[in-house]
């Protein structure tokens, strides 16, 4: 038993982004050519005590992106539900964490412009990355 339990230890590491599956599927999504919508894009470069409400506000956006995916069948609804699950998991989490001082100071997702797929997806994977430093 002590074996196959230390076998398990190394994907769970500290040095393992709790993100890691999150990027590779917008790296994925990215791809698509069948998804046309514009989202709420939030600021990569907003402020550090907003992260949460950040990262929250691109998981709720991808909603919509499954959302459309459903309708039109995109060929990468899989890897959106996936970002989606992973979204669910983390908002579950940090629900609990995010103080109403910190969020009255952070802007609300539709206060964002607007924006394209492409530049959506782009801006995702920043904040992403920089959760993964």
């Amino acid at each position: 038993v002590f074996f196959c339990s230390s076998a398990y230890v190394p994907k769970t590491a500290a040095g393992h982004c709790k993100w890691a599956e999150v990027l590779k599927d917008l790296e994925q999504i990215k791809m698509s050519k069948d998804i046309d919508v514009s989202l709420y894009t939030a600021n990569t470069d907003e402020d550090v005590k907003c992260q949460e409400p950040v990262i929250r506000c691109f998981f709720l956006e991808m909603e919509v992106i499954l959302q459309e995916c459903r309708i039109k069948n995109c060929s990468k609804t899989q890897d959106v539900r996936n970002v989606c699950k992973n979204g669910n998991a983390f908002a579950s989490l940090e629900n609990n964490k995010l103080n109403s001082t910190t969020s009255a100071k952070c802007k609300e997702c539709e206060e964002y412009d607007e924006k394209n797929f492409t530049e959506f997806i782009q801006s995702f994977v920043k904040v992403i990355q920089k959760e993964c430093k």
